[in-house]
């Protein structure tokens, strides 16, 4: 099996990403394999119709989603992610943003949680590419860092107390940096919100 970056955080292993300039990042790997938490609600609330979770990791809010009756896929490049997705019987598909999606130009909501704004650390051409898969009116709905972030595009490693992997590209987006990023994209902010020490944002397509 194809291993990614994020593999050892998807399977529960504490780690971190190491920033080129020497700043640690600690990843919230219990939470990313846990049920959805109230700040988690935030997002999910929020998806009224045909959601994509791009970066499902382990599936939490992809299950959620089916759970309570939306029509919900999640999409990783990590095999591991979509195996631990398809485990809880929530559907995803291995698969790069980038290539070609199902439904695309029709889905009503695309979550970049967790941070994932950063894949492949240029937001612009991330949100750019998001914003090709949703149906007019459509939105993005993304966590974000804390306010004092901006945007930073680094490249980091995965780290933990069995080594490290390779570096690679991501980016970090704070409130303070979602106006010129939304804005270059062609989204409008509709939102955003902070709950439990989490920042959320609602972009939507004209």
């Amino acid at each position: 099996m194809t291993t990614t970056e994020f593999d050892p955080g998807l399977l529960g292993e504490h780690c971190w990403l190491e920033c080129a300039n020497g700043e640690r990042v600690m990843l919230p790997v219990t939470r990313w394999r846990d049920d959805p938490d109230s700040a988690d609600e935030l997002l999910l609330a929020a998806c009224l119709g045909p959601t994509l979770d791009v970066g499902c990791g382990p599936g939490r809010l992809v299950d959620a989603l089916v759970r309570r009756g939306v029509i919900a896929l999640g999409v990783d490049v990590s095999p591991v992610a979509v195996e631990l997705t398809t485990a809880r019987g929530a559907p995803a598909l291995c698969r790069n943003v980038f290539d070609h999606i199902p439904g695309e130009g029709r889905w009503r909501h695309v979550l970049l949680a967790d941070g994932n704004i950063g894949i492949g650390g240029d937001p612009v051409a991330l949100l750019r590419r998001v914003r090709e898969l949703l149906r007019p009116g459509g939105s993005v709905l993304t966590e974000l860092d804390p306010p004092g972030t901006g945007l930073r595009r680094q490249q980091v490693r995965l780290s933990s107390v069995d080594g490290r992997g390779g570096w690679f590209d991501w980016a970090r987006v704070g409130p303070d940096g979602l106006d010129r990023t939304a804005a270059e994209a062609g989204l409008d902010i509709r939102w955003l919100n902070e709950r439990g020490g989490r920042w959320f944002a609602e972009l939507q397509r004209s």
